[in-house]
């Protein structure tokens, strides 16, 4: 296993690390490439985990997921929430594809805002709010993402066109401003349940989520 520290002096992000992180899923073990990246602020890091062409194996447009950081869904299975579900399906489509990547954004926790103000967010949709509403009332945007070290991360790797794994179309206009071309969006559709159907509402309704 080899492990190598790399400076991109072009786009001024470092990766301090490239190992292979084996990995359970769904009872298979899977050998990906790990790679670190930190932007100029050291709070925004990225763990970008690539599913490799295998020898003889066609390479094709990448299909990338770009994950929102989110510690209620991914790491304690929150039912409020579709973070985990679309992580999982996400993962499904990344380890059976060649050019497979998923970039996963700790720092864009809550839409950007941060695990204190997504709790706090919480509390307000407990008495009625809806996840917009909740936003504003706090003081913080409904959305507070910006994509510049993703597309950064994308261009390090050469994935400058990409097939997007999200519902999301303010995601795709975003990594397009930042000059990546989206060939396609492709759909992360999940189950609702009594405790997240209301927030996959207001995502479609007000954020014009396709689902």
């Amino acid at each position: 296993m080899s492990v190598t520290a790399v400076k991109s002096t072009v786009l001024d992000v470092d990766w301090s690390t490239q190992t292979v992180l084996p990995i359970e899923f769904r009872g298979r073990e899977i050998q990906l490439e790990a790679r670190a990246y930190q932007g100029c602020d050291p709070t925004y890091q990225a763990l970008v985990l690539i599913n490799r062409p295998k020898p003889g194996e066609d390479v094709k447009i990448p299909v990338v997921r770009v994950h929102s950081g989110c510690v209620t869904g991914d790491i304690f299975h929150s039912l409020r929430c579709d973070c985990y579900q679309q992580l999982q399906a996400a993962l499904e489509t990344i380890v059976d594809t060649p050019n497979g990547v998923l970039i996963y954004l700790p720092y864009h926790e809550g839409r950007g805002i941060g695990l204190v103000n997504k709790i706090r967010a919480y509390a307000l949709q407990d008495k009625g709010l809806d996840t917009v509403d909740a936003n504003v009332e706090i003081g913080e945007p409904i959305d507070a993402r910006e994509y510049d070290l993703t597309a950064a991360i994308l261009f390090d790797l050469g994935f400058n066109e990409i097939r997007l794994l999200t519902n999301n179309p303010a995601k795709v206009e975003a990594l397009r401003q930042e000059g990546i071309t989206v060939a396609e969006q492709i759909p992360v559709v999940t189950e609702p349940s009594i405790y997240n159907q209301r927030y996959l509402e207001t995502k479609r309704v007000r954020m014009a989520h396709k689902l």
